[in-house]
């Protein structure tokens, strides 16, 4: 009798040991389905080609200089920037242009560099062109020693009479 009530005993237990793994492996299935779903991304792309703009946000241009010089025109300029402003250089006049967008331009330092804020800065004029129109421009760009020049301001300016 002992022993059977030891079987019955082992029996239970070990049903409720299979019951609890059964249970155990539905449970991490049932994770795995839920949180997996977490992980998946999806493109969620408009039908038609046109994207909606609204009001909330602004475009940011490539280049401080104007909306119109786009990645590779503002690399280029920016090229001719360092070369025309750089202390140790001639004072010279630097162009550059694109020809796979057809615009142009040019970097004249004004004056001699100047430190402001622990930075090496100086004054330029420049001029961007296209098929149409030149503009231009007048500002200063500013860099800490060694490192790539920065536009600090610029505004239209006019040719003296």
């Amino acid at each position: 009798m002992r022993q059977a009530l030891s079987r019955r005993v082992y029996r239970i237990a070990a049903a409720r040991v299979d019951g609890a793994r059964v249970a155990l492996a539905c449970l991490a299935g049932y994770a795995g389905l839920v949180l997996g779903g977490c992980s998946v991304t999806m493109p969620i792309t408009s039908i038609g080609a046109d994207r909606d703009v609204t009001g909330s946000t602004t475009p940011r241009s490539i280049s401080p200089l104007s909306p119109d010089l786009g990645t590779e025109d503002w690399r280029r300029a920016k090229a001719a920037m360092a070369v025309a402003l750089d202390p140790q250089g001639n004072g010279a006049v630097v162009n550059w242009d694109n020809p796979d967008t057809l615009l142009k331009g040019t970097f004249a330092p004004v004056g001699s560099p100047f430190v402001k804020n622990d930075l090496v800065c100086r004054a330029f004029i420049a001029s961007l062109g296209g098929q149409d129109e030149t503009k231009w421009l007048q500002g200063s760009a500013c860099r800490p020693s060694g490192e790539e020049w920065t536009v600090q301001d610029v505004k239209p300016w006019r040719k003296p009479a």
